[in-house]
């Protein structure tokens, strides 16, 4: 396994800003998804980001990008699925 990968996958399992529920990012429900991953933005005391939202669109982007093409096409679409879930939560806040 190169740096690169142990990298990033260091950063989705310890990142310093959110501490996201084990399994998150493979779950099947995009709603859960996004509901997870809003409220571990908001219950985090060490996000970088203004809003619980940009942090959580971000640590869901950063996986999908570091995914790359080992993420299978069926569970990008429910990892884009939960980022209009994400937009949606914001709109209700």
């Amino acid at each position: 396994m190169s740096d690169r990968k142990k990298w990033s996958q260091d950063v989705t399992e310890h990142s310093d800003s959110l501490d996201l529920e084990e399994g998150v990012f493979s779950w099947k429900d995009p709603a859960r998804i996004a509901a997870s991953l809003m409220r571990s933005a908001k219950e985090s005391t060490r996000r970088k980001a203004s809003s619980p939202y940009r942090s959580a669109m971000s640590m869901l982007t950063f996986y999908m990008n570091r995914a790359g093409s080992g993420l299978d096409d069926e569970q990008r679409q429910v990892l884009d699925r939960a980022k209009d879930e994400l937009r949606r939560l914001r709109d209700e806040s």
